[in-house]
């Protein structure tokens, strides 16, 4: 008897315990919990919206250069060869056309290193609308 007296007496504090003031704190840390585990949900999914996005706009950036320097190489061919039928051989447009890309990287890798780096954040500003 004195064993079902206890099992009455915890039941009684359980019920006790979930009642009032305690029941109140209970409910209200399960529903602190559970916002918060949808916080970090919604924060993890707009991480994962945000990264496919950039990755999604560096392959397109990606891609677009690899068309780009595909059609300047044709481009650069086809002056050569114009500048070689110009001139009367084919070499001589190829070595002109190398003479004007050699000296532009001489320009700016020994005259003017910052001028390239500073166009290149001005463009770079100008596309995120900031103006120094």
């Amino acid at each position: 008897m004195n064993h079902e007296g206890g099992k009455h007496k915890e039941s009684t504090q359980v019920t006790r315990k979930n009642t009032g003031i305690h029941k109140l704190l209970n409910e209200t840390a399960v529903s602190t919990y559970e916002d918060i585990i949808d916080i970090v949900e919604a924060k993890i999914e707009l991480v994962k919206i945000e990264l496919t996005d950039k990755i999604s706009l560096l392959s397109a950036v990606v891609i677009l250069s690899v068309v780009l320097l595909i059609g300047l190489a044709y481009l650069i061919t086809t002056l050569a060869l114009l500048a070689g039928e110009l001139l009367g051989h084919t070499w001589l447009g190829y070595l002109l056309v190398s003479f004007i890309f050699l000296s532009s990287f001489l320009f700016f890798a020994k005259i003017k290193p910052l001028l390239l780096r500073n166009m290149i954040q001005n463009i770079l500003l100008s596309v995120h609308d900031y103006k120094k």
